[in-house]
């Protein structure tokens, strides 16, 4: 098989301790006046991505690789571990072909900041800008989502088989 897809979800509590900014595809919110509650930078987005790229390559999930017990993930950026997966999948022989991923937060604004977050997002997976698809919506004041007290993501992955260099 020379294409594979996968999927990933990430959901993360907000929270308004001190310090924790908002962080969503790589971009920071500091309008935003909370952050999300995690391990990490907690960006789900991100997250739902290095997950959907390691389904595709029938890899465990991003928990297995970046446990949240290992301090060494304590407050990193999630683009870090997304270069990392990117780099994973480049080993056994695979490269990403395109994403598309939705946010789903009732705040803050997301639209202003799409075309950073593409450009972070495509920047830590080696794509072009143009085959990063994102998209925002809200939960329509449903769920706790809906409510504010949570952010989510959605994505989907496709990768391919490298070449075999000659």
């Amino acid at each position: 098989m020379n294409f594979r897809i996968g999927h990933g979800y990430d959901i993360h509590r907000t929270t308004t301790a001190p310090g924790r900014k908002l962080v969503l595809g790589g971009v920071t919110f500091p309008e935003a006046g909370f952050g999300l509650d995690g391990h990490s930078d907690a960006d789900c987005l991100t997250h739902a991505i290095c997950d959907a790229l390691l389904g595709a390559a029938g890899l465990p999930d991003i928990g297995h690789f970046f446990p949240n017990t290992d301090p060494a993930y304590k407050d990193i950026d999630s683009q870090v571990l997304l270069r990392r997966v990117t780099a994973a999948l480049a080993e056994l022989g695979w490269r990403p072909v395109n994403i598309d991923a939705s946010l789903i937060a009732e705040r803050p604004k997301i639209q202003p900041r799409l075309a950073g977050m593409k450009a972070a997002l495509a920047a830590s997976t080696g794509l072009p800008v143009e085959c990063v698809g994102l998209k925002a919506t809200t939960n329509e004041a449903t769920d706790e989502i809906g409510r504010g007290l949570a952010i989510a993501a959605h994505a989907v992955a496709l990768i391919e088989r490298v070449p075999p260099l000659e």
